[in-house]
């Protein structure tokens, strides 16, 4: 991972993303940051926004369960191989959309 191709790949998380293990190995993501963030996510039914859905043969499906990496905890991993102090620019937003976004702001300081 050069410092080019972590920017861009910063630029693809949208925050509220869980992208699954194959998704990370194709965007570039380095083999060590997928086996230290993949986790076993489970659906939250209680609103839409806590719900996984994924692809199915008639459009997305609810799921119960499903392996793969936060693109928030990707974005704050990818903060700090760039040395972006991800505490710092996020602390004061509560959604994780506006995290990420915070995150891609603080590549135009670097």
């Amino acid at each position: 991972m050069n410092p080019v191709a972590a920017q861009m790949l910063l630029l693809k998380c949208q925050g509220d993303e869980i992208w699954s293990e194959q998704e990370c190995v194709t965007a570039g993501v380095p083999q060590a940051w997928i086996e230290e963030l993949v986790e076993q996510y489970e659906s939250g039914f209680d609103t839409d926004r806590n719900t996984i859905y994924v692809p199915g043969d008639d459009g997305l499906r609810v799921t119960n369960q499903y392996r793969g990496v936060s693109d928030l905890l990707l974005a704050y991993k990818i903060a700090d191989y760039l040395a972006i102090d991800w505490r710092q620019e996020t602390s004061h937003l509560i959604d994780r959309v506006s995290k990420v976004n915070a995150l891609k702001e603080a590549l135009d300081e670097l």
